[in-house]
């Protein structure tokens, strides 16, 4: 495995590929940069998400050049303070062009999850996150090994199709 950080890390991003899945299992993550987006939440402070804009463009530019960005959270309800954060983000994903989904932990078997959070870019190449101790990313490991990159599809294949878009997510739990 290869470890990528910071704009080695961004190169991943503007690699020859078509389609990108991410899927994110915590509940809770320690980014330095949406520390203060989520007091602002928390509080009810309005926010200009110009921390937001790095993300919103790579994601843009995928998007504008045909990629397919795709990202599916694994999300415990009720929720933590963000995960309200983060489905309150998604909209800002959505209009940058990423496909953003929800499954309630409870409905699916762990088993089925593995421990990672990972991207897997087309069908051959596996980016899990790295992560200190004390939660804050460290980077992407990546590998091209056959037999990740084959668990890895499974995994992706049998969440996607069950995996609820934002949009349809956001109603449901606003209701709630």
């Amino acid at each position: 495995m290869l470890l990528h950080h910071g704009e080695d890390a961004n190169r991943l991003f503007r690699a020859d590929w078509s389609v990108a899945v991410h899927l994110e299992l915590e509940d809770s993550y320690s980014t330095p940069e949406e520390d203060e987006p989520l007091r602002k939440f928390l509080a009810g402070e309005p926010d200009d998400y110009a921390w937001f804009a790095g993300w919103a463009n790579v994601v843009r530019d995928a998007a504008g050049s045909g990629k397919i960005v795709r990202r599916v959270r694994v999300v415990t309800e009720p929720h933590t303070d963000y995960t309200r954060f983060a489905l309150h983000i998604a909209q800002l994903n959505a209009e940058a062009g990423e496909d953003v989904r929800y499954i309630p932990r409870h409905t699916v078997d762990p088993a089925l999850l593995g421990a990672d959070d990972w991207w897997i870019f087309d069908d051959s190449l596996v980016a899990f996150s790295v992560f200190t101790p004390t939660g804050v990313g460290a980077g992407l490991a990546t590998t091209t090994d056959p037999a990740i990159t084959a668990h890895i599809r499974t995994i992706r294949d049998r969440l996607w199709p069950q995996a609820i878009p934002h949009t349809e997510y956001a109603v449901t739990t606003a209701a709630q």
